[in-house]
């Protein structure tokens, strides 16, 4: 038998932290062959799946998304879906999401997707889910829902692999029967900052060790951990863990061990590196021999959520230059800032001109800087726009016209760079170090900057979150009931 299997989705995660919207612009929507191009691995299914392509729509993380936006690509989905459904029976729904997307006017963005989505197929059609581990599983999600997994590695390296079991999952209960299933959810009262979750280092990589363990089992079909999101302040925001078999009382017995040890393990996530305060981090990147030595703009990093313009550091460098010339080289990768674009594209190579670069989306952090620059280099990319790489003294700065991570080699080489080694000290905005980076670090320090995805959750205004949680509570003991899923 070939399964007809409706697939698309939404994928962002917005701190509730930044002024920023994220709207059309930022999001890459794909249809029809181009959205099936996200999948490569379907073609094994293919004896036995026949995927249908919605509509999918990714962004770099950021801000709250926009209710004129959510509800064009809702409309969308929803209508080919119900398109499918008068058209031809379809037998699941595959639906890829990151997990903390917030939206103007939702609380549960996702939780309220899949209980709408629910209504609309009825519940004899199955839903099957894949998610970032950063994710938030609430009742509305976990209910309505056959099927959740999400990444089990951090750094993200298993994304494609993650979707795969999704459907993988979904062509199982499909076989088995939606009856025999049994789904166990366990919220876990804590709440961390990313750079603190890795599965590389411990605790993190022996409590995601103990999911291969579990689905070793033949009655246990998924294991997942999600540490939830740490930069949106609302009551979702926590860890949890989700497990899915045929043997009730195996399920129950798993998920309150794997809950119990997640809990046990909360004083023992610690940042993944080096870390310091920002006039600290500068000055050990200044001091040090090594080269390249990188600084982790970690509050403003756009890979969570971070605005991109935010100049804190750059003011710090400014404010050391005048103080005394630096004489190191120093790249800063990248600052957004489309207004200060549209000045360096009236120039020429090597012009001069004077901008007021960064800080114009949230204000609160002192607004923007002002500094005379030459223009070295004019460049786009597809995702970046246009950009530019301008200098003053030995400090040069990438400028963006869109939100964009300079996380990978060929970023850097697109922007003119022959090495890494072209600099001593190289500012990216982001916590832990990407690959490539990561790779040619010599040395790396994770500046505790401030902005919208600032490290140090206990000093972020947080109103709503589900209470008691650590670390903001110690002394409470914690309610790790195991919930089985409503039957649908």
């Amino acid at each position: 038998m070939r399964y007809k299997i409706a697939v698309g989705g939404i994928h962002i995660e917005s701190s509730t932290f930044t002024p920023y919207i994220s709207g059309k612009a930022d999001f890459r929507v794909v249809r029809g062959q181009e959205l099936l191009a996200l999948y490569p691995w379907r073609e094994k299914y293919s004896h036995q799946v026949e995927l249908i392509p919605l509509i999918h729509a990714r962004a770099l993380p950021g801000g709250v998304v926009s209710h004129d936006f959510y509800q064009e690509w809702f409309d969308e989905f929803t209508g080919l879906l119900r398109r499918q459904l008068k058209n031809q029976s379809i037998d699941g729904l595959f639906l890829d999401i990151h997990g903390a997307m917030s939206v103007e006017g939702m609380i549960d963005a996702e939780g309220t997707l899949a209980k709408e989505l629910r209504q609309i197929i009825g519940h004899n059609i199955l839903i099957s889910c894949a998610m970032d581990l950063h994710g938030n599983v609430t009742d509305d999600l976990f209910n309505a829902c056959d099927l959740l997994t999400c990444y089990r590695t951090a750094p993200h390296i298993d994304t494609r692999q993650t979707r795969e079991r999704a459907l993988a999952n979904l062509l199982r209960l499909l076989k088995t029967g939606r009856n025999k299933l049994v789904r166990a959810k366990v919220d876990i009262p804590i709440l961390l900052p990313g750079e603190k979750t890795s599965t590389e280092v411990e605790p993190g990589k022996s409590l995601y060790a103990e999911i291969n363990k579990m689905t070793n089992h033949p009655d246990i079909w998924d294991a997942a951990i999600w540490m939830g999101f740490p930069w949106a302040d609302q009551p979702r925001c926590h860890g949890c863990v989700v497990l899915c078999g045929t043997d009730k009382q195996l399920i129950q017995t798993e998920a309150a061990a794997l809950a119990e040890k997640f809990w046990s393990y909360r004083h023992d996530f610690v940042f993944v590196g080096p870390t310091a305060p920002m006039k600290e981090a500068i000055k050990l990147a200044l001091d040090s021999e090594q080269k390249p030595f990188f600084i982790s703009d970690t509050g403003d990093n756009p890979g969570a959520g971070g605005a991109g313009d935010m100049n804190l550091m750059l003011k710090e460098f400014i404010k050391l230059n005048q103080q005394h010339k630096i004489s190191k080289k120093v790249l800063f990768a990248s600052i957004y800032d489309e207004t200060s674009i549209e000045q360096i594209y009236q120039k020429q190579i090597g012009d001069k001109l004077t901008l007021d670069l960064g800080g114009k989306i949230d204000l609160s952090f002192g607004g923007p800087a002002r500094l005379t620059v030459a223009v070295d280099y004019l460049f786009t990319h597809p995702v970046a726009g246009r950009a530019a790489r301008v200098h003053f003294d030995n400090i040069s700065v990438i400028i963006t016209e869109n939100r964009f991570q300079y996380g990978k080699w060929e970023y850097f080489k697109g922007s003119g760079l022959d090495s890494f080694d072209d600099y001593d000290i190289i500012i990216v905005k982001m916590g832990y170090l990407e690959p490539d980076l990561s790779q040619a670090a010599k040395g790396w320090v994770m500046a505790l900057t401030a902005g919208a995805v600032n490290q140090d959750l206990l000093h972020i205004p947080f109103r709503h979150l589900k209470t008691p949680l650590y670390p903001f509570d110690h002394d409470f003991t914690p309610n790790l009931t195991v919930k089985f899923a409503n039957p649908l």
